[in-house]
């Protein structure tokens, strides 16, 4: 004989073997393209290779110049590049795709055209290695002119402060102070150096604002995506973001597919503020690029070795102290996975329990 009463198995079933009914709403769209509307043209170069010509390819030159990959050419910044598929061009793709962990291929393949279009750090990648006076690379983590780094007595104290005029209001001052204490953290527990907010802006050794398009520094912002943000290596103590980016915090408040972590960000440029150039290792905190609705606060072996280079190891950090807080810190942003294993695993006792009985 049949009830009419619900019988709880079914949505037992439904949620076991067809989780996306009841989880879809809860789960951030994710863009199918992480691109910035600028950049995202260069998807027609895709295939392209050496003695080719195809309209609008010098925005490739112009890209890879800006990034520093033409200093074999000493080139000024306003160079007329052609729409040539030339030998430099080729020979600047290398470098790219060497720095960036990719196939060298010197062509224009799909994976070298995704890293171009994907948003990043407006900070160079490359400059001449064979000169002394240029960038120095050890292992994969690489250091800015002349290894600059805080030459105050150790351990060494740096203050920040954020620019009262030149802010966002997207997100709370208690939201943005929080991201960037937490990004100044990831240092701090494995270097002996402490960083300390302060109100006052203009005595402070790290300034910070978020700003739009040209703002007096010749590094002009380029709106949504792009480049989101650079800072100056020591003792500039200079931190701009771009102001027109969707900055988040929380990505469960935030759903735009464009939007930004703003720690990942801060914790990217707080490296370079302290002395590290970009780095070709794709998991660390060092590489240049960072997918909209990603995180990468977490700082891997390569960004410790580099860091430590410059200023000496914090002399509580260990390895196992390293493992305990990337743990830590992925648990946090893991907790709907968690609270989905808890759910299908009281669900399996339920049926248990419905099936016996």
């Amino acid at each position: 004989m049949m009830h009419s009463s619900f019988n709880p198995f079914f949505l037992i079933v439904l949620i076991l073997f067809f989780p996306s009914l009841y989880f879809s709403h809860n789960i951030p769209k994710i863009p199918s393209h992480h691109h910035t509307t600028k950049w995202r043209e260069f998807e027609k170069f895709i295939g392209a290779t050496r003695g080719t010509q195809i309209s609008g390819i010098s925005k490739i030159k112009k890209y890879l110049h800006y990034f520093g990959y033409y200093y074999h050419l000493n080139v000024a910044e306003n160079t007329n590049f052609t729409d040539l598929f030339d030998a430099d061009l080729e020979r600047a793709l290398k470098r790219y795709q060497s720095k960036l962990g990719l196939s060298v291929t010197g062509n224009l393949d799909s994976d070298t055209i995704s890293q171009i279009k994907s948003p990043r750090c407006g900070v160079e990648d490359a400059l001449p290695l064979p000169l002394p006076k240029l960038l120095h690379t050890s292992k994969h983590y690489s250091f800015f002119t002349g290894q600059p780094r805080w030459t105050r007595s150790i351990p060494i104290t740096l203050t920040y402060a954020f620019s009262p005029e030149n802010t966002i209001t997207t997100l709370t001052k208690s939201e943005i102070s929080g991201a960037f204490k937490r990004a100044f953290g990831h240092w701090e527990s494995v270097i002996p150096m402490k960083f300390s907010e302060t109100r006052d802006y203009e005595s402070a050794d790290i300034k910070i604002g978020f700003y739009r398009g040209d703002h007096g520094d010749t590094e002009a912002f380029d709106g949504v995506l792009g480049v989101l943000a650079h800072a100056f290596s020591p003792e500039s103590g200079r931190f701009h973001l771009d102001a027109a980016e969707i900055w988040a915090v929380d990505f469960e408040k935030e759903k735009s597919e464009v939007a930004v972590d703003l720690e990942s960000v801060a914790t990217h440029e707080i490296g370079h503020l302290l002395g590290l150039a970009h780095s070709s290792v794709k998991e660390s905190v060092m590489y240049p690029s960072l997918k909209p609705r990603g995180r990468k606060v977490d700082l891997k072996i390569d960004d410790i070795n580099g860091i430590q280079t410059l200023y000496g190891s914090n002399p509580n950090f260990t390895v196992e102290a390293l493992s305990e807080l990337n743990t830590s810190s992925s648990s946090n942003h893991g907790l709907d996975l968690v609270r989905l294993n808890s759910l299908v695993c009281s669900m399996f006792l339920v049926l248990a329990n419905l099936l016996l009985n």
